[in-house]
């Protein structure tokens, strides 16, 4: 199954110059979404995995369903001010600006194996502050999985020395 037969391209958007890759029909087609989740389920399998984390939004779409086929739990990473119990953050720069992510301070046990999923590896900022987050609960990140990779991004650089895989690669 070719998976980027399930991917929109929406060319100018959110502004002008950029290629939105939108995962929307490969989540609707249940096919397409259950041949990605087990692809990453089965990189996952040899790691040993003992939590996944996904970022907010999508990263949730992408991990809760490969925590389940693992018999693992999910933790989610939210923007400042959406979870509800005693947590972590970090703030990382933005093109224009700083964001602020915050993870659940018992989300992670120190020395849990854990496999961060999102949708689409950019320039990789978010996923370095969530690896950020991990490591100071003392979570080891064994590996890090997502649909798509932007590979005029570089998000690879800002990550080097985990280990990545993609699906697809634009």
């Amino acid at each position: 199954m070719n998976l980027k037969d399930y991917i929109a391209s929406i060319p100018d958007y959110p502004e002008k110059g950029i290629v939105f890759r939108d995962i929307s029909p490969l989540m609707a087609n249940g096919d397409a979404y259950r041949e990605a989740t087990k692809q990453i389920v089965d990189y996952a399998k040899e790691k040993r995995i003992d939590m996944v984390v996904g970022p907010e939004a999508r990263g949730f779409i992408v991990g809760c369903p490969v925590a389940y086929e693992l018999g693992v739990g999910f933790a989610p990473v939210r923007k400042k001010g959406k979870l509800p119990r005693e947590t972590i953050e970090v703030t990382y720069d933005l093109e224009y600006g700083t964001d602020t992510l915050t993870l659940h301070k018992d989300a992670i046990q120190p020395g849990q194996r854990v496999l961060i999923c999102d949708d689409l590896l950019a320039t990789g900022g978010t996923i370095k502050a969530t690896i950020e987050l991990i490591e100071s609960l003392g979570g080891i990140v064994v590996g890090c999985a997502f649909l798509i990779e932007l590979m005029d991004l570089h998000g690879r650089d800002k990550i080097k020395g985990y280990e990545i895989v993609t699906l697809m690669e634009y």
